[in-house]
């Protein structure tokens, strides 16, 4: 069977032919591919075509494709069933390794995904604040929840206007939107509205506009001016909890958010999100507090399982330093290629995910990662992939590696990658 064929046939069935729109490659144009299967650092597609992944399924696979560990934790708890919509051990034993690795969170609440997360942490935020209003920083994706979904309007601190059809503007100017990396304007928005704002929430290190690193005295700033106007600090880890260390970005930038919301590497593959913070906080989630956040197959036991067995080896390995270090080898490797090519580009990077930019320009926020020629993108993505190497199809994502990438597959990557770019 044929890529193209397959996909014609997901068409006809599935909008766009996806269950998530990045994957039509609308942004990156060309045929989709539709995968068979994978393991370790490959991945094949139904025509049996093999591809060096820097995709990971967008994060969730730090220990690579079936992990063994994981697979079989997965196939043992299948045979004991697959969904209990009771308490199960597995989710306790899951909530201590959570609360272990990160000192900001005495007390988790297990959903099914990181949308779910956020929007429940929205949720928290205001009911324990009674306050009405959020910020959120251009170019920061949090889910598609409708208070998340908004574009800034004109001005530096401005009520946000609805991001897609289906968001109605009276929820949608609930939100304020402000430039990421820009503390005049946090400041400003503090000043018009502090006493109504409920909660900020960021991404510590963004990862929806591409990979965007914080200034400095950014996340700190952010914690002290909502700590100084009574309003939440909510750091969305979904991309970085487990990925930049065992604490996440709060551990490498020395933050103590209100709420982390959390999700990817924390269901090792399955679907799973979660958000936690202090006790005083999360206790008033019901059934002990006011705040009502439910679901059926919160704490499924097959994705407790999967997340256990993935936070229990990716602690035993501690493999950060290692993961860094072949992802910059890669980024070198790559920006080594381009400067021969005389192409400007930019590759923002920290711990084991990127995003390389076609700019000259420093890219630290959203209006400057969109100075990226896609176009550009586009060609690079294409023959990257005709290659042999997946990489996001869309230029405002992460690359990421895993613990099943080798130095031989960054070498054949390298090898692969300037043959792409020799035809660009």
């Amino acid at each position: 069977m044929k890529n193209s064929e397959l996909f014609q046939r997901a068409k006809s069935l599935m909008p766009g032919g996806v269950s998530s729109p990045v994957r039509a490659f609308m942004a990156v144009g060309g045929e989709p591919i539709v995968v068979a299967n994978a393991r370790g650092s490959k991945l094949w597609d139904v025509e049996g075509k093999e591809y060096i992944d820097f995709l990971m399924s967008w994060g969730p696979l730090i220990l690579g494709h079936a992990n063994p560990k994981v697979v079989r934790a997965i196939q043992r708890q299948a045979e004991m069933g697959l969904s209990y919509g009771l308490t199960n051990e597995h989710e306790i034993t899951l909530a201590e390794l959570v609360t272990s690795a990160m000192p900001s969170v005495e007390m988790v609440r297990f959903v099914s995904s990181g949308t779910e997360a956020t929007m429940s942490a929205l949720r928290l935020a205001r009911g324990y604040t009674g306050r009405k209003y959020i910020v959120k920083f251009d170019g920061c994706y949090h889910g598609h929840g409708d208070s998340l979904l908004v574009n800034a309007g004109s001005g530096v601190a401005t009520l946000g206007i609805p991001g897609t059809p289906g968001v109605p503007e009276d929820i949608a100017r609930l939100t304020l939107v402000i430039p990421y990396n820009d503390l005049d304007a946090l400041r400003e928005v503090f000043e018009r509205y502090g006493e109504e704002i409920a909660c900020v929430i960021v991404e510590p290190v963004a990862g929806n506009m591409g990979v965007v690193l914080p200034k400095s005295d950014f996340l700190k700033a952010i914690r002290a001016i909502t700590k100084d106007f009574g309003a939440l600090f909510i750091c969305d880890e979904v991309i970085t909890n487990f990925r930049l260390s065992k604490g996440g970005a709060q551990e490498v930038f020395q933050i103590e958010p209100d709420i982390t919301c959390m999700g990817k590497i924390l269901g090792g593959g399955m679907p799973l999100g979660a958000y936690g913070g202090s006790r005083e906080i999360m206790e008033k989630v019901a059934p002990e507090g006011p705040v009502y956040q439910a679901g059926t197959l919160s704490g499924n036991p097959l994705s407790m399982v999967a997340g256990i067995a993935t936070l229990t080896e990716l602690f035993r390995l501690n493999p950060y330093k290692e993961l860094e270090r072949l992802t910059k080898k890669l980024t070198s490797g790559i920006s080594e290629i381009l400067n021969k090519k005389g192409i400007a580009h930019r590759i923002n990077q920290i711990a084991s995910m990127f995003t390389l930019f076609f700019t000259d320009r420093e890219v630290y926020d959203y209006e400057t990662a969109k100075m990226s020629d896609r176009e550009l993108f586009g060609r690079f993505f294409r023959g990257l992939l005709k290659e042999g190497v997946l990489i996001p199809p869309a230029q405002f994502e992460a690359w990421f590696l895993s613990t099943a990438h080798t130095e031989e597959d960054i070498d054949l990557a390298l090898e692969k990658i300037e043959r792409a770019v020799s035809s660009l």
